[in-house]
């Protein structure tokens, strides 16, 4: 090492790259991270709002019944019979155009879904078949006993 060198020149060199690693970092966070991100902790707000004005493409009860016929032969005089299929397998207007790349809709968890209509209610008329989930086989799943789409005991 010469005499007129600066023996922490390495030390300064470092921190320089430090600091354009932390410039970078923060241009490039300014840049791609939205401005309400973190308003309300790990969350965007404006997200909702961009979700809502996505519409859902229902397909229709129609097209769900041309390819499963077995289903329809299932719900004939069933107290599911009237409950439209995208009620709770979401909308599927994509799946029934049979696009190849649209996902495969998934089973719903019957354990949450069927809560949605039959859990006990003081709103809903008595003739509605409502549960106390926790007195009506705890623990157990609804499809474990009922078929979704004739729900009779099986």
């Amino acid at each position: 090492m010469s005499g007129d060198q600066n023996p922490y020149l390495h030390v300064f060199r470092m921190a320089g790259l430090f600091a354009v690693g932390i410039g970078a970092f923060l241009v490039l966070r300014a840049l791609y991270v939205p401005g309400d991100f973190g308003t309300f902790g790990h969350y965007r707000p404006a997200a909702l709002e961009a979700n809502r004005a996505v519409a859902a493409k229902f397909a229709g009860r129609a097209s769900c019944e041309a390819c499963h016929t077995e289903i329809v032969e299932a719900r004939k005089d069933s107290k599911h019979g009237g409950v439209g299929c995208e009620a709770c397998h979401g909308p599927l207007a994509r799946h029934a155009s049979g696009d190849d790349q649209a996902p495969k809709p998934v089973k719903p968890d019957a354990a949450r879904l069927c809560l949605t209509c039959h859990r006990a209610d003081a709103s809903k008329p008595r003739t509605f078949k409502q549960i106390v989930p926790a007195n009506h086989y705890p623990g157990e799943v609804c499809t474990s006993c009922h078929n979704a789409h004739k729900p009779q005991l099986s």
